[in-house]
């Protein structure tokens, strides 16, 4: 990525407070100094329209006949993928549907086709292997993930022991080092989140 684009993210990112600086309670039970929540990009469409554009250099060269966006936050970004680079879209629901249908993936698709997983964040990676078993078990192949930001907290490592290929269009890296530079985010809080991801590394 060039520095123009990571710069228009991360601002974008900080201004409409998906990501946030001091204590948090992480999932796990972890106090964390830094919080990402890109639910919050769908109330901002201009960023949210950047956004699915900064994923389509990452994906251009990928093989793949339809996007899968995750439930809930990659679901309007993978949208917004779909929108900018004119690719068809699926979904692998949360719940499956009780009525109706009674579908697992909503969408259009060929069993034999390859879905390209979207989602906002990978952190261990988990969340990621649920999903991927419901799109392998309607007979979709999955190599590739893509996510938004990678928080750089083993979801590589352990997506490439299970066969699957991690693209990130920013690392949480990138992003602190970008803040730092530009001041935009004060050093202690900088230090903290190094301080954090070094520890959980």
């Amino acid at each position: 990525m060039t520095e123009k684009s990571i710069a228009a993210l991360a601002d974008g990112l900080l201004e409409a407070g998906c990501i946030k600086f001091g204590e948090f309670t992480l999932k796990s039970g972890l106090k964390s100094p830094i919080y990402l929540d890109l639910r919050q990009i769908i109330s901002y469409p201009k960023l949210l329209a950047k956004v699915g554009a900064a994923y389509l250099p990452l994906i251009r060269d990928l093989k793949f006949d339809r996007l899968a966006g995750l439930p809930y936050a990659a679901i309007p970004i993978a949208t917004a993928v779909s929108l900018a680079g004119n690719y068809p879209m699926i979904y692998p629901r949360k719940e499956v549907k009780a009525y109706g249908t009674k579908a697992e993936i909503e969408g259009e698709f060929q069993a034999g086709e390859t879905a390209l997983v979207i989602d906002d964040l990978a952190t261990t990676g988990g969340s990621k292997f649920e999903a991927i078993e419901k799109l392998t078990g309607a007979g979709l192949l999955v190599k590739d993930v893509v996510v938004l930001v990678d928080r750089q907290s083993g979801a590589k490592e352990s997506l490439e022991q299970a066969g699957f290929c991690l693209h990130a269009v920013l690392t949480i890296s990138e992003l602190l080092e970008y803040w730092e530079a530009t001041g935009k985010v004060e050093k202690e809080k900088i230090a903290a989140t190094r301080d954090f991801l070094r520890a959980k590394g």
